[in-house]
């Protein structure tokens, strides 16, 4: 059967076809999609977990029990799931573990490009790298034959272009018969103590050594000579892209990233002129080649930051390459919040309090954006509360710093930061902006949701409780649009001697809830101040007008957008934005 996928469309459905008993993760993308794919698959079974660390850790379960499992996130989850995956690879396995991790070169929606086979080197654990959704299905397929031939988890490392990529992929036969899950009973595998971890680093050793000589001669390890002149070390999407502007260089293309097939890639180096190593991000293979004394050439004349693309790969090789639309020939499209977001009229408070807004990974990063300008940190989930709570004890008075934390990334990483808060006395303020759902990836569910990834209804976590049971006594909640209430507690929060969490909360405006009351403007009413416009609602845009021989601008509100939250309205202190009245037909007023 022939099927037209994603990259991540084809790895839910390898697991599928691979028997697995669980797929599990967190949503990040660019791996998202895996999960919410495989959820809709006939006889699977996935669902999301607090975090990447609860995630892998379950997975680890259903592997140390005999059955198959698949854990899904992106680069940065990888960070957070790196304390299981360590001592799982000294543990090994009892049925396959694959740890598909999704890199984002480029960041185009993270916080850094980070490389995560270097995860592979550090783990001691195999990498195996697909450049298409074909190599996708077919590369995880194999990893878990391989994590349960030679005892170990196998990641699978993605990119944004494979992940999101198209392609067709030609599906094999599900595997049918599944094994019984027996409870693991080995205590010097799996119970890691000193004395047995000793022995199992061992194993690893050997392991490792047996896994390169697998890739040597592997499928995956595959050589393309054509004119030998020019040779090409290469993997996963670059692979394409080499292909591309370069058919008819001689290419060794490596299914497996770590461990380096290396007497593979010395003989290949033997057989070419001149040896060119292209790879994104760092030069995790051209260090390798040069530590064995192999001459490449590769950073020098690729770049160790962003994307590659056909382009880049045909300049770093010496080729022409047809030329692209420069970015400053196209206009510029800077993220924003959605009309009627509810962190807008927020955010818009916080800049009027003038206090300094520690931020967290969510919708409302966009909070750094003119015209809002409130967020001066971020650094990863849950670091809101943590660098709040360091702002203090640095000397910085509490009274003027507020930390931001979405509902999901709260039970992901901020419930032990607000913890420490309480247990060492701090006065840190911080914003939970409650919008019921995991918006930034698409609006997944989590325990706050009472909803579970498949739908069905689940225990929904009660936040104000779950703060005050933290040991945080000044807790409240106050409606997101409610901007004179969301003022007022801020400030009273600011002005109490112990921590303060304040819990905003409103649904994201792409979940269904009762409609708003649209907004247009009064033009006689309008005085042109400007407030409404220093929202940056897409919804409202300026209008140039001549006022006493001066160009001014003056508010127009598109209806087609205007979500009706009403922000606008309580901003203005002229009460210049008139209410639609039903039956109106929308349009720009």
């Amino acid at each position: 059967m022939e099927r037209i996928l994603t990259g991540n469309q084809a790895i839910a459905y390898a697991a599928r076809d691979a028997g697995i008993a669980l797929g599990v993760g967190y949503p990040g993308t660019p791996s998202t999609e895996i999960l919410e794919t495989l959820v809709n698959l006939e006889d699977a079974v996935a669902q999301w977990s607090p975090n990447e660390k609860t995630a892998l850790e379950v997975a680890i379960g259903v592997a140390f029990g005999g059955r198959r499992a698949l854990a899904t996130m992106k680069h940065v989850g990888l960070n957070v799931a790196a304390d299981p995956l360590f001592t799982v690879s000294y543990t090994g396995v009892a049925g396959g573990l694959v740890v598909l991790v999704a890199d984002d070169p480029g960041m185009h929606s993270s916080q850094n490009e980070q490389d995560s086979r270097h995860y592979a080197r550090a783990a001691k654990v195999p990498m195996l790298e697909p450049s298409d959704s074909q190599e996708a299905y077919d590369f995880t397929r194999l990893a878990f034959q391989l994590s349960e031939e030679f005892d170990t988890p196998v990641l699978v490392r993605s990119t944004t272009r494979v992940s999101h990529g198209k392609s067709i992929v030609r599906l094999g036969d599900r595997v049918t018969d599944l094994p019984t899950a027996q409870a693991p009973q080995d205590l010097a595998k799996y119970v890691m103590i000193p004395a047995f971890a000793r022995q199992r680093h061992r194993v690893v050793e050997d392991r490792q050594q047996r896994l390169r000589a697998w890739a040597e001669t592997a499928e995956v390890t595959r050589v393309e000579y054509r004119d030998r002149a020019v040779g090409i070390i290469t993997s996963g999407i670059n692979y394409q892209y080499v292909r591309e502007v370069a058919p008819e260089a001689s290419v060794l293309k490596l299914g497996m990233v770590y461990p380096w097939p290396i007497e593979a890639m010395r003989a290949f180096a033997a057989q070419v002129d001149t040896l060119y190593v292209v790879e994104e991000l760092d030069p995790f293979i051209e260090e390798q080649l040069r530590a064995e004394g192999i001459a490449v050439t590769g950073k020098s004349r690729f770049p160790i930051f962003g994307e590659l693309s056909p382009k880049i790969v045909a300049e770093g090789l010496g080729l022409p390459a047809e030329t692209a639309p420069a970015a400053q020939d196209l206009p510029l499209r800077p993220p924003t919040l959605c009309p009627g977001c509810p962190h807008r009229g927020v955010f818009a408070v916080l800049r009027k309090l003038g206090v300094t807004v520690t931020g967290d990974i969510g919708c409302y990063t966009l909070g750094v954006g003119a015209p809002l300008s409130a967020l001066h940190t971020c650094v990863c989930m849950g670091a809101a509360i943590g660098v709040a709570h360091g702002l203090e004890k640095a000397g910085v008075d509490p009274a003027k710093v507020v930390g931001v934390i979405g509902d999901s990334t709260f039970l992901h990483s901020g419930i032990t930061g607000v913890l420490d808060m309480v247990y060492n006395h701090s006065r840190a303020t911080i914003l939970i902006l409650d919008n019921g759902t995991t918006a930034m990836t698409g609006r997944q569910e989590h325990p706050g949701t009472g909803k579970t990834l498949a739908g069905a209804a689940a225990p929904q976590v009660d936040l104000e409780a779950l703060v005050r049971a933290l040991g945080v006594e000044d807790a409240a909640v106050v409606a997101a649009y409610d901007i004179k209430a969301v003022e007022a507690r801020i400030k009273q929060s600011l002005a109490h001697d112990g921590p303060s969490v304040l819990i905003l909360r409103h649904p994201c405006m792409l979940i269904p809830h009762e409609a708003g009351v649209k907004r247009t403007v009064n033009e006689g009413a309008c005085k042109l101040c400007g407030a409404c416009l220093r929202l940056g609602c897409p919804a409202i845009s300026k209008v140039p007008v001549e006022v006493n021989g001066k160009v001014r601008h003056r508010p127009a509100i598109d209806l087609l957008l205007c979500q009706g939250c009403g922000v606008c309205a309580e901003v203005c202190a002229f009460n210049a934005l008139d209410p639609v009245p039903d039956g109106e037909p929308v349009g720009v007023a």
